[in-house]
């Protein structure tokens, strides 16, 4: 499925590949690859309250300003964090040990693209995952989403969190 005047880059309009998910869907799951080359799968955090944080690269600096903010808020949060890019897991751990990334857990979704297609955040043109956020609470429902419409600016944090907040007292 492609989905068109979704994002822009630079003011470029873009295709994204993939499911339109919707806030009240099962979130979808699907296998990353982590910093040990280990399958990872949304399932693994079943009953908890799991952001995923989807960037292009981790090697751009307001990829690594998303990055570092939700790891910063993550340790107030009763929540997992997920930030999943197509960078190569080593890239993701030496992204890591540079700025002290504790609370995030990095994925790649280089070998499948299984996250990207499932979540629809795949771009066509760039081969790269489109910034967003998704919330999806204790009972595996997708309670936030937040599609960046400009690749090159930042989410909106504060509603991401509020939503982490109250997604983490739904029940299942």
């Amino acid at each position: 499925m492609e989905r068109k005047n979704v994002i822009t880059f630079k003011g470029n309009p873009l295709t994204l590949l993939g499911n339109e998910l919707k806030v009240g869907d099962t979130a979808p799951d699907f296998t990353a690859t982590d910093a040990g080359l280990k399958p990872v799968k949304l399932s693994d955090f079943k009953g908890q309250t799991v952001i995923i944080s989807s960037v292009p690269s981790l090697d751009t600096p307001v990829c690594e300003i998303q990055t570092k903010k939700f790891n910063q808020e993550a340790s107030s949060l009763n929540a997992k964090v997920l930030t999943l890019s197509m960078d190569l897991p080593f890239a993701q751990k030496r992204f890591c040990d540079a700025f002290s990334i504790k609370n995030v857990l990095t994925l790649s979704d280089y070998k499948e693209r299984d996250f990207g297609n499932k979540f629809g955040l795949l771009i066509k043109e760039l081969g790269l995952l489109a910034r967003a956020v998704f919330v999806i609470s204790p009972n595996g429902k997708i309670s936030y989403i937040e599609i960046v419409k400009e690749v090159t600016q930042e989410p909106n944090y504060a509603a991401a969190i509020a939503n982490i907040k109250t997604a983490a007292t739904a029940k299942a």
